[in-house]
């Protein structure tokens, strides 16, 4: 059995080579990511409410038929593949979000590809969409403490996956995810 640094190593490997046009690696890798896509849209959904019918699975196939379309993203390594996953994944829920309320209006809902029953009641959608917001509105004012907190929050990530996907310290990481947290808090409260 291969060590966890070994399984790492042969998924960096295997990114690699899928960035490199090889369709055969994105074979080989997808039984080694399945689980690990599959924990981060557990991670996602795990927001939701008790009584809330999870859909981690769909969460999942949608987001892996998006990143198997991406061609050329340059993979520096698993971090980085799974941190491009997490955000994905934010994005397929928000899109959601935003068409569950567009049908509550009465307008145009968007077209999302997930076919299965609803991810998100419509009052989770709108805090969905409204953290969905407030990132963007960090993310303006600091687009690193916007990565950390996706990162962290969607992702899953812990301090020292962050600091190796970002580049920088520890140290930094939990200084920015502490400061995030206060100021998404007072945003949020403040849009009521």
């Amino acid at each position: 059995m291969k060590s966890s640094s070994a399984i790492q190593q042969t998924v960096t490997n295997l990114l690699k080579r899928w960035d490199n046009g090889d369709q055969k690696a994105l074979a080989e890798l997808t039984p080694l990511i399945y689980g690990e896509l599959h924990r981060l849209a557990h991670h996602q959904m795990g927001g939701q409410r008790a009584d809330h019918t999870l859909q981690t699975t769909a969460l999942v196939n949608e987001a892996y038929l998006r990143l198997a379309d991406q061609t050329q993203m340059n993979w520096e390594n698993r971090v980085h593949f799974f941190a491009v996953a997490a955000r994905a994944m934010r994005q397929i829920l928000v899109d959601y979000a935003r068409g569950q309320r567009a049908r509550k209006r009465g307008g145009g809902a968007l077209k999302v590809e997930l076919d299965e029953a609803a991810l998100v009641s419509p009052m989770e959608a709108k805090e969905l969409v409204d953290l969905h917001e407030a990132l963007e509105k960090l993310a303006e004012l600091d687009s690193r403490k916007g990565q950390v907190v996706e990162l962290k929050y969607f992702g899953g990530l812990n301090y020292d996956e962050i600091a190796e996907v970002l580049q920088t310290s520890r140290a930094t990481v939990r200084r920015d995810w502490e400061f995030s947290k206060l100021w998404l808090y007072t945003e949020l409260r403040d849009a009521g």
